[in-house]
């Protein structure tokens, strides 16, 4: 946990924005996998980890506003607990530690709750995705299940989201050692990939090195010689000689602050030369869009100065037609760069995604596109110092989606169908760090470079 005076600043820069009424934060529960007693890792809300730090289920927490009365809500371990899991802090220990005057049991939640609601008080809590709390406010508040995120407090969304969106040095720091321990992740992966390799075996050591150091994975890895596939969990390919292996992969630092990197490694240890003049586009278009980063700057901006940097060289090669511009004006990159540029990162790999993409990355001077391939762009909004996000630009030739665009005859004018026949299995290849916006430009986090050019990539693989 961060020290007591950083958790209490968070609240009381929180209830700064409020006039009134009473702000619930449910922690999570355990979730069992296939019977009680067998449960997933257990994973605390990221809002509830931030103003309270707790890392443990069972806990919930109010901010009383016209009280000034800051309560945490939790049931002690009983002896039967100590038995199975050890002693734990009582819940008044805990209170003490993140700087909470008020313990009490989970019951007294209720009897607030349902109080604040009987006295015509407003109850504000954020979206929830998991059933169990889901169910928790139901019978609490009295909503039906089925709606209950309805009534999330749009106020309370847009101040955590404005809170969390600028990290502290303290957050920073945890971010760089996530940052860092990818980095070994993926090195280690580089050095084990040549033909005959299964995916699995490389998704395996790169969960292993994350758990060896005390860390976890931020998300379930992509690890797949199929890159052409954006978000793919499948690992029972076999590397062969030619192809290309995404690694998408990140960890998550001991306080669970996140990171977010992917390399694409030519199996063999030596691109081809089609691969050569694709990768070469995507670490352009991902430089270059690094190298703009700076407060002021709309990440809408960067995502089409990709975009076009991807038409231009697609050009180049004879893939696409035409002005890179005006193919980007109609929207043709978007059969080889159909997702957006990057986003938030932080406590959560998509940083605050579970209060809604759109608070997260838009706000009234930017709004959400329903284009193919600009829909998916997570955040657009002017960058900020403090701000962290991804910039992971990618080439992918799509089968079915070329097929597609080919018999509806898509913008035949910027697409060169004939020649796409020649890159039939390619795959895909993406390339991601993690930016932090700093006062007079940015930083990419970590504390050294994981190698991508080609040279580095080849050196590595062929060790």
């Amino acid at each position: 946990m961060f020290d007591t005076n950083i958790y209490t600043n968070r609240r009381r820069i929180l209830k700064d924005k409020f006039d009134s009424g009473l702000i619930l934060f449910l922690g999570n529960e355990n979730s069992p996998a296939n019977y009680l007693a067998n449960t997933y890792n257990f994973r605390q809300d990221s809002t509830f980890l931030y103003y309270f730090g707790i890392d443990r289920p069972g806990f919930a927490a109010t901010i009383d506003i016209d009280n000034n009365l800051e309560t945490l809500f939790g049931n002690d371990f009983t002896i039967d607990d100590i038995v199975w899991e050890g002693m734990q802090p009582s819940v008044s220990d805990y209170a003490e530690i993140v700087g909470v005057k008020r313990a009490a049991t989970l019951e007294k939640l209720n009897d607030q709750i349902i109080g604040a609601i009987k006295k015509g008080r407003k109850v504000h809590f954020l979206p929830q995705y998991r059933l169990e709390n889901i169910l928790k406010l139901s019978k609490i508040s009295g909503l039906n299940s089925s709606n209950v995120n309805d009534y999330t407090s749009e106020k309370l969304i847009k101040a955590v989201v404005a809170q969390r969106s600028i990290k502290s040095d303290e957050e920073i720091a945890e971010i760089d050692e996530a940052v860092d321990i990818a980095a070994k992740m993926h090195t280690a992966a580089m050095k084990m990939v040549k033909p005959g390799t299964d995916e699995r075996k490389i998704a395996g050591m790169i969960e292993g090195i994350a758990l060896s150091f005390g860390y976890g994975l931020s998300f379930r890895p992509i690890v797949s010689i199929n890159g052409q596939t954006l978000h793919n969990p499948y690992y029972e390919n076999k590397m062969k000689a030619g192809d290309l292996l995404v690694n998408d992969s990140g960890a998550e630092s001991k306080l669970h602050y996140a990171s977010d990197i992917t390399r694409t490694i030519p199996v063999g240890g030596k691109f081809s030369d089609k691969q050569r003049e694709i990768y070469q586009i995507v670490l352009k278009a991902e430089m270059n869009a690094i190298n703009s980063v700076k407060p002021g700057v709309t990440n809408k901006e960067l995502h089409f100065e990709a975009a076009k940097d991807i038409a231009s060289g697609l050009i180049e090669l004879g893939l696409m037609f035409g002005n890179a511009q005006e193919a980007v004006n109609a929207g043709a990159h978007t059969l080889f760069f159909p997702h957006g540029l990057g986003h938030m990162l932080g406590l959560d790999v998509h940083d605050m995604e579970g209060l809604g993409e759109d608070y997260v990355g838009y706000d009234e001077s930017v709004q959400r596109s329903d284009e193919f391939g600009l829909k998916y762009l997570r955040l657009a909004k002017s960058l900020q110092p403090g701000y962290v996000f991804t910039i992971e630009p990618g080439i992918y030739f799509i089968p079915e989606l070329i097929d597609t665009w080919k018999t509806q005859n898509r913008f035949p004018e910027f697409i060169n169908y004939d020649m796409l026949e020649n890159y039939t299995g390619f795959g895909g290849i993406r390339i991601e760090d993690d930016i932090l916006v700093t006062e007079d430009g940015h930083r990419i986090l970590g504390s050294k470079q994981i190698p991508k050019t080609i040279e580095e990539l080849e050196s590595i693989v062929n060790k």
